[in-house]
């Protein structure tokens, strides 16, 4: 299906309004008015979550799907939940974020060349959408490509879930994608050609799974954080 819109804010404007996959729908819906206790009087977002940064990004980040009582209750990706913690205080480390915290939608934080998106855009039962609901939704992900051509020199993929989300979505954007696929590993980088060369790196995902184990570590994602934004020319 291709998406008509013409510019970055009227896609985030058409992905929040997005009732496509009715498992999602009924389950950020139930989530929304059910909260958790500690979020209990506060309003969820409850709708699909929008990717966040400029409209010229030169770096993409790329993770799964929206935490049930992160993205979904703030309305920004990795905005109020653990893995946002991590993630967003890597990127202030290096340069990226103006904060090294996000908290909720309003409190002020910029990306400084940097946008973050998801291959699904609500939040799924366990964390674990359908293949089916991930390729329903890889529409939004083709489109936010196309319209960020023009700058997009780099992207970090966090986790193998969104490595082959992004990979399709790239080679239906204009980018040459190698058969067989390159394989998703922590470090992995590679160069895909099309419309501008655009270096493709994996890290694994910023899922407390990874953290509180040590599998993921702080200096382990800086370090490919720090990678991206040089070869985005961010540095």
């Amino acid at each position: 299906m291709a998406i008509a819109v013409t510019s970055i804010p009227a896609l985030d404007e058409a992905v929040s309004q997005c009732r496509a996959c009715p498992r999602l729908v009924a389950w950020r819906e139930q989530v929304a008015r059910t909260k958790r206790a500690s979020y209990a009087e506060e309003t969820y977002w409850g709708r699909p979550v929008p990717g966040f940064g400029p409209a010229d990004a030169a770096l993409l980040i790329v993770g799964l799907a929206p935490a049930a009582h992160g993205g979904n209750r703030t309305g920004r990706m990795f905005t109020g939940d653990r893995s946002g913690d991590v993630l967003f205080q890597a990127l202030y480390d290096v340069g990226l974020a103006s904060r090294p915290t996000s908290v909720h939608a309003g409190d002020g934080l910029r990306l400084r060349g940097t946008r973050i998106t998801a291959p699904v855009h609500c939040a799924p039962p366990g964390n674990k959408p359908t293949p089916a609901e991930r390729d329903t939704c890889g529409m939004w992900l083709r489109r936010e490509l196309e319209l960020l051509r023009p700058t997009l020199r780099a992207a970090v993929v966090l986790g193998a879930f969104g490595w082959q989300a992004l990979l399709t979505a790239l080679g239906e954007a204009g980018w040459s994608v190698p058969r067989p696929r390159p394989r998703f590993g922590h470090g992995v980088r590679v160069t895909l050609a099309g419309p501008v060369p655009l270096q493709l790196l994996g890290s694994y995902h910023v899922s407390q799974q990874n953290t509180f184990t040590g599998r993921l570590t702080p200096a382990m994602l800086r370090d490919v954080l720090a990678n991206a934004a040089s070869l985005a020319e961010l540095d």
